[in-house]
């Protein structure tokens, strides 16, 4: 019921909690992963964290300017320290798309993908000081 609220502030309300809790345990599990060693690193440096969602707007099943948050090097394949926003309308399987690649998954098209979004791209106003 909180997902698909209604417009009711209560369950508006509920569904942030519940945003904000798991959220929130990101950066536990990230600590995590950076703790354990693993080869000349650690497991973050050769892992892949996905976490998002399908819907922008899950009351109306709105699909569009979706999150999505990549943590890990993915073995060196993704440089990390990145914010970007993709062009109106480009699907969220460019990214997932991107992200089998860089962990040698050998794909060249994934659901409704249309290319394959550079996920190591920098523009002057979209990399992390």
């Amino acid at each position: 019921t909180a997902s698909h609220h209604l417009e009711r502030e209560e369950r508006i309300t509920d569904f942030q909690k519940i945003n904000t809790y798991h959220v929130g345990m990101l950066p536990y599990l990230l600590d995590k992963l950076k703790q354990t060693p693993d080869g000349d690193g650690n497991m973050l440096d050769n892992t892949l964290i996905i976490y998002g969602s399908a819907m922008g707007n899950s009351n109306l099943h709105n699909h569009k300017r979706c999150p999505l948050l990549f943590a890990g090097h993915a073995g060196g394949a993704l440089k990390g320290n990145r914010h970007l926003k993709a062009a109106d309308g480009t699907p969220m399987a460019n990214a997932m798309l991107a992200a089998l690649q860089a962990i040698n998954v050998e794909v060249d098209v994934f659901g409704d993908s249309t290319a394959v979004m550079d996920l190591n791209a920098v523009a002057a106003t979209t990399e992390a000081e």
